[in-house]
């Protein structure tokens, strides 16, 4: 049972901000500037509910974080680093295919510490690397070393009256065996088998570790083995993920906003999330404390400085995150420039993030123009670089006249199908060859103006 929506906008000009002193807070004279990946601050979040739609098949979350006295400061389009715990189960079902000790003590790149600790707070288990996988050729025989079995003696008799029917023995050197029998055969482990399959084929180690973590690959290969420092010292750092902003830090002093889409699959037969997503949704309800966050400027993805310029800003999905925090700033600086947004997912219904906020910024005038697109409605799919060709006219007048042009989302699809619009868009109607439209929009407007903006992944 999904959350039910609940009108932001009108949540937050209703409250104050909510302050929870965070488990670890800032020492006398510590600046903002401490606080990093390797010094995270402990906040405390206080919202953490679903955005979609009932029925829908996505799950995304707004995260609101506590800054509490830390003395964070942040601007509209910088992102908020977040440090996850790995679920506890995952910590536990690892180190008993291990045949380990929790409390076993490992040197880690932290200090020495006991094995479920370095698993819980400072390397990445949700998912295998091929450095592990590859070292796990270490454990087997050397090259030339199989070993062969020899059958020198076999009986067998009738269970019921212990009659004999074959009874024979071989002398193990001489051919002395019987007829039709196969006296030498070599024996690999089924393990060595597939790792030398994997090892040997790069397309074949890739797909193996597709969605795997190590309980999927000690599955296979735990038996031969590994110490909680053999372990640790194979597999990855423990790395921060790092989230577009949602907020201004004018809209609620004190706080920081994310827009989350949880990742969850199926692999080898279990239900699994991904790493932070999975913590952030599943072990951080309201009220948590302790959650342990950073400050990640950005010194490209920026408002414009001057407030009266135009801003196209294309954000699907998640990609909405932080052009909330773009219209909540031109509001609060009551900027005179114009702000179209182009926005959309798989359906309205289920997946129209902020609808009540996007609305109420239609209604007052702080959002000019709106496009949605809806990819899973009517008979054919409809993307957000569809409704830029069907406004193409409209968009170079804003580019022509000094306007800032804005891509956040996904890198591998949308943002280049977006970035080829734009080009395809100058050219029509910016009187240019393909070849001129390209170096205008990916030197001219990206690097020498700056006004072409991305924050993609």
């Amino acid at each position: 049972m999904r959350a039910s929506v609940r009108p932001l906008w009108l949540k937050y000009e209703r409250r104050g901000a909510c302050i929870h002193p965070p488990t670890r807070g800032s020492t006398e004279g510590e600046k903002m500037s401490d606080w990093s990946a390797k010094n995270p601050y402990d906040s405390t979040v206080t919202v953490n509910f679903v955005l979609n739609g009932e029925g829908s098949r996505k799950e995304t979350r707004h995260i609101v974080f506590d800054l509490g006295d830390s003395g964070m400061e942040y601007k509209a389009g910088d992102a908020l680093g977040v440090i996850p715990v790995t679920s506890s189960d995952l910590v536990e079902d690892v180190i008993v295919a291990l045949g380990a000790n929790p409390d076993e003590m490992v040197d880690t790149h932290a200090g020495q510490m006991t094995l479920q600790d370095a698993l819980s707070n400072h390397y990445e288990i949700h998912q295998a690397n091929r450095k592990f996988v590859s070292s796990i050729g270490e454990k087997f025989a050397p090259k030339g070393g199989a070993c062969e079995i020899r059958i020198v003696k076999r009986q067998r008799v009738m269970v019921d009256s212990g009659t004999p029917t074959i009874d024979w023995s071989w002398s193990g050197d001489e051919d002395d065996y019987p007829e039709g029998f196969t006296p030498t055969v070599a024996s690999t482990d089924p393990a060595q088998e597939l790792w030398e399959s994997l090892n040997s084929d790069d397309k074949a180690m890739e797909d193996y570790l597709w969605g795997r973590d190590y309980i999927d690959v000690l599955n296979d290969f735990g038996h031969l083995g590994f110490s909680g420092q053999d372990f640790v010292d194979q597999i990855d750092r423990l790395k921060p993920r790092l989230y577009s902003i949602a907020s201004s830090p004018d809209f609620e002093p004190g706080t920081v906003h994310l827009t989350v889409g949880i990742v969850r699959y199926e692999g080898q037969g279990r239900a699994k999330t991904g790493l932070t997503t999975g913590y952030l949704a599943d072990r951080v309800p309201e009220g948590t404390t302790g959650v342990r966050v950073f400050m990640s400027p950005t010194r490209s993805f920026v408002l414009p400085e001057d407030g009266k310029k135009d801003m196209i800003m294309v954000g699907p999905g998640t990609g909405i995150a932080p052009f909330r925090a773009f219209l909540q700033q031109r509001k609060a600086d009551a900027a005179e420039g114009r702000n179209w947004l182009f926005f959309g997912d798989w359906t309205e219904a289920g997946e129209y993030l902020y609808r009540d906020e996007i609305s109420a910024y239609v209604e007052d005038g702080t959002l000019d123009k709106l496009d949605l697109a809806w990819s899973r409605e009517g008979p054919e799919k409809v993307y957000v670089q569809h409704l830029m060709a069907n406004h193409a006219t409209e968009i170079w007048n804003w580019i022509d006249n000094g306007g800032y042009f804005y891509v956040c989302g996904d890198k591998n699809y949308m943002a280049k199908d977006v970035h080829t619009t734009l080009i395809n868009i100058c050219a029509e109607h910016g009187q240019m060859s393909e070849d001129e439209a390209k170096e205008f929009v990916e030197q001219t407007l990206m690097r020498e103006e700056k006004r072409y903006l991305r924050d993609v992944y």
